[in-house]
C-alpha cells in the first residue's frame, strides 16, 4: 500500500496552574479561535472545544506526523503566551504542567462533542476533579498512574480523592439526552 491512511482523535484535558479561573468569557470564543490555528499549523484539526474558566476539553484530530506530546507541549505553550498578550490581568498565566488525553472511535464523536458541548452545565454539579478521575478510571489507565507531564494527578493541589464515581461511557447513546 503506497499511502498511509491513519485516523487519530483524542479527547485531551488540562486546567489552568492550580485552577485559577483565568478562561474568561471575553477570551474564550478567540482562545478556542487560536488553539485550532495552532493545531492546523501542525496538520491537526479541532472538532470541538469548550470548558469552564479553569479547563479545557478538545476533540482534536492529531496528525499522524506529530507527537501527541509535542502537539501538546505546543498547543499550551503558543495559547499561554497568547492569553498573556490580551492583557495585565492574564500576565501570570499559565497551563497546569500536564494534561489528560484519551482515545476515541468514530462512532463516538457524536457524544463526545455533545458532552464537550455541555460542559459549563455539568461542572455546575462536578468538580474538575472528580470528572478527571472518573475519566482516568474509565479508560483502565491505574490508580497509581498520574496525567502525562504531571508528578501528581492534580497539580500540586491538596485534595481527596473520591471513592466512587459513577462515569457514564461517551459511547451510550442511550444516556447521551
Amino acid at each position: 500500500m503506497p499511502q498511509s491512511l491513519v485516523s487519530l482523535l483524542v479527547h485531551v484535558v488540562f486546567s489552568t496552574k492550580h485552577r485559577a479561573n483565568l478562561i474568561v468569557p471575553e477570551i474564550e470564543a478567540d482562545l478556542f479561535a487560536f488553539m485550532a490555528g495552532v493545531l492546523k499549523n501542525h496538520d491537526s484539526r479541532l472538532l470541538a472545544a469548550n470548558g469552564t474558566a479553569n479547563h479545557v476539553h478538545l476533540l482534536i484530530a492529531q496528525s499522524k506526523n506529530v507527537a501527541l506530546s509535542l502537539l501538546i507541549q505546543e498547543l499550551k505553550k503558543s495559547t499561554s503566551r497568547w492569553i498573556k498578550a490580551r492583557g495585565a490581568k492574564f500576565k501570570n498565566f499559565q497551563w497546569q504542567d500536564g494534561y489528560g488525553a484519551f482515545s476515541i472511535g468514530e462512532s463516538n464523536v457524536p457524544a463526545l462533542k455533545q458532552y464537550i458541548a455541555r460542559q459549563k452545565e455539568k461542572h455546575r454539579k462536578e468538580s474538575f476533579e472528580n470528572e478527571l478521575v472518573s475519566m482516568k478510571n474509565t479508560c483502565g489507565i491505574s490508580n497509581g498512574a498520574t496525567l502525562s507531564g504531571s508528578k501528581h494527578l492534580f497539580d500540586a493541589v491538596p485534595r481527596a480523592l473520591p471513592s466512587a464515581i459513577m462515569f457514564i461511557p461517551f459511547g451510550d447513546a442511550s444516556v447521551a439526552g
